[in-house]
């Protein structure tokens, strides 16, 4: 299972701050030796603040209460920086923490400004500080006061780069805090600054959308409502190209949220086309499950892949999740995954055949006769699939289904005024430049 393990690729595109949840996961997963795991702990470490947590790490590596002297020197520079830094940055902490004075405050960015100038002698050089110190602040740890720093100083800043930059460090801050639904809010809003015309360069578009991507699978894995919003955003032409192009990697994820997730059925059959034009460049045995069942109709191959598919999720930091429920530990999106999967393997299995016999079928989903028969009568009862049970032969015999000629007609024209938009959107486009001449 560490051939399936994308930390590697996932890493790069993160703050080294967002990888140590993953290293703590796999730790515990044991899914490389410890020493290993525990030396990248303290590289990432070797660029932060937080000189506490990397001595720990060094005693428990070498199994000494010992540390180097240059990790003692490096902590009194710390201490010494953040003092500074503090009293810098004091004058307009002060007048932050003052709720009749920052009643003064208007929406108006330019008048605040001129405002604590006039009024507190506050000036950009305090308002520097307080983006410096929001910075260092992260870099010790302390991610609940560099988030609040953060905050208050995107509510003074006029520079479009540091409001940027400030704007990531409070996503991750609020990732880092498990803060989930202010997250979503954080996310969203750098989603539609990177999405504007007026961002950068198209290179640095593509490149943040990556990062975005990257960032947005702590949120979309534990956000209650996740699953879905993980599709709305990387089902999109400009990030699923981006994808395909430089993160190939994040179809595991995508592809886990359409089999979850049984909304979203009309944009699957463009997702499998997807899936079947980069498995040169990608594929694990979540996509190759998904090829195996809907492009090759391969029963024995997806029965496989299943078996695989699990042990892939219950080793992903993202998918892996463990939720404690009274004394059993459970692991939902394993749960979901598997259950939705034989949903999946049974439905193509059934509308290719119109008798099947139970125990084969058995055999496809892993289970055994009584288990599958169980499982089938529940699929019967909450309609979610046109069949009976004939118990003397021990098969399913499938009804059959009729196509509703105004059904067809709806699923033909229901995506009709989603491609007149994109359309009417790159005719605009193309016509500004020609305006402009």
């Amino acid at each position: 299972m560490a051939n399936y393990d994308l930390t590697p690729r996932i890493a790069p595109h993160l703050d080294r701050h967002l990888v140590f949840p993953l290293l703590e996961f796999l730790q515990e997963r044991q899914l490389h030796p410890e020493e290993q795991l525990l030396k990248g702990k303290i590289h990432l470490l070797n660029n932060t603040n937080m000189v506490d947590y990397a001595m720990d790490i060094h005693k428990s590596l070498y199994h000494t209460d010992d540390v180097p002297q240059e990790m003692i020197d490096r902590r009194v520079e710390v201490v010494g920086r953040l003092k500074a830094l503090e009293e810098a940055a004091a004058p307009l902490m002060g007048f932050l923490q003052n709720e009749e004075k920052v009643q003064e405050l208007r929406a108006d960015k330019q008048y605040n400004l001129h405002m604590l100038n006039d009024r507190y002698q506050i000036g950009p050089d305090q308002i520097e500080a307080l983006y410096q110190f929001a910075k260092f602040q992260f870099e010790c740890g302390n991610y609940s006061g560099a988030a609040d720093f953060l905050y208050q100083y995107r509510a003074l800043c006029t520079n479009n780069e540091r409001n940027l930059s400030a704007l990531w460090g409070k996503l991750a801050a609020e990732i880092l805090m498990q803060n989930w639904d202010v997250a979503l809010e954080e996310l969203n809003r750098l989603k539609e600054i990177i999405d504007s015309k007026s961002f950068a360069s198209p290179l640095n578009q593509v490149q943040s959308r990556i990062w975005l991507m990257h960032w947005s699978l702590f949120i979309f894995f534990n956000h209650d409502n996740g699953r879905t919003l993980i599709i709305d955003l990387f089902n999109q032409d400009k990030y699923l190209n981006a994808i395909q192009t430089s993160a190939p990697h994040l179809l595991r994820y995508l592809a886990t949220a359409f089999i979850v997730n049984k909304r979203r059925r009309p944009q699957f059959k463009d997702f499998i086309k997807v899936i079947q034009q980069e498995q040169y460049s990608y594929k694990d045995p979540i996509t190759e499950f998904l090829a195996c069942v809907f492009v090759n109709y391969d029963f024995d191959g997806a029965q496989t892949k299943l078996r695989e598919c699990e042990e892939v999720i219950l080793n992903d930091p993202f998918l892996g999740k463990r939720v404690e429920e009274g004394n059993y530990t459970t692991v939902p999106m394993r749960d979901e995954f598997l259950e939705n999967a034989r949903l999946f393997i049974c439905e193509t299995y059934c509308r290719i055949h119109q008798r099947i016999n139970i125990g084969v079928l058995a055999e496809k989903l892993n289970l055994s006769n009584e288990e599958a028969e169980g499982w089938i009568m529940n699929l019967i009862r909450t309609s979610k699939l046109d069949a009976k049970i004939d118990s003397k032969t021990g098969t399913i015999v499938m009804e059959p289904n009729y196509p509703n000629v105004y059904e067809q007609l709806i699923d033909h024209t229901k995506s009709l005024s989603v491609r007149t938009y994109k359309l009417a959107g790159q005719l605009l486009e193309q016509g500004q430049p020609q305006a402009a001449r």
